[in-house]
């Protein structure tokens, strides 16, 4: 059958399933479906890849929508009938180029390195990061929050509650990216960043020092 000639939903899914005799026909068409519309996500949706070329772009999209026939192969029982079997492809075509652009982005960090520096460029003493300078008995006191700030996640936290929610929390990685890197899963990374927010509060608390007092003295006044 020609990609011309539109499949119903029913015949998308006897195709792609194998029961019918023009499964190959169906997963390039669906495959070639794909790489357009993700082709055309790369190219118009997003600004941050405005200076790849052509051809460039034409690459992300043919590994992407292999990627992406899998994902769809995999999930077919998952398609509800809703919309056109099209429609919902090529949306989790797109789920899986921004899974793919966020692992690139992210394909140099190091988890390791957090607990490697003796002080994170993310507590550097710079009181904050407005416009405005504040006074100096407010930056001292912002000084002195933040160095006992760092002392108190150290001192509360473990490596791994560490690194987890220095990740997520501070350089917002994304979920899945430090998931992998720590050779878990979303739902236990997602408690183990919940159980490190409960210990360093409570930290902090013990030593006087209250969430929102903190909130308010780095508010940018």
């Amino acid at each position: 059958m020609s990609e011309r000639t539109e499949r119903t939903n029913e015949a998308w899914l006897a195709a792609l399933r194998g029961e019918t005799p023009d499964q190959p026909e169906a997963l390039e068409d669906l495959r070639s479906r794909l790489q357009r519309g993700i082709f055309y996500y790369l190219s118009r949706e997003r600004s941050d890849l405005a200076g790849l070329s052509n051809h460039d772009v034409t690459q992300m999209a043919q590994d992407m929508a292999q990627d992406a026939l899998m994902r769809v192969i995999e999930n077919l029982e998952s398609f509800r009938g809703d919309s056109l079997f099209t429609t919902w492809a090529m949306r989790v075509a797109v789920r899986v180029a921004i899974s793919d652009l966020r692992r690139a982005r992210y394909r140099d960090f190091s988890l390791d390195a957090l607990t490697a520096e003796s002080e994170p460029a993310w507590l550097s003493l710079n009181p904050v990061a407005g416009d405005k300078l504040p006074l100096p008995e407010r930056a001292a006191e912002q000084r002195e929050v933040l160095t006992r700030l760092q002392e108190s996640i150290h001192e509360a936290l473990t490596d791994r509650q560490y690194q987890a929610l220095v990740a997520v929390a501070v350089n917002n990685v994304p979920m899945e990216v430090v998931a992998e890197r720590m050779g878990t899963n979303r739902n236990a990374l997602y408690k183990l960043v919940h159980d490190a927010r409960r210990k360093l509060r409570a930290h902090l608390e013990s030593q006087g020092m209250s969430m929102d007092y903190m909130m308010r003295l780095f508010e940018d006044r």
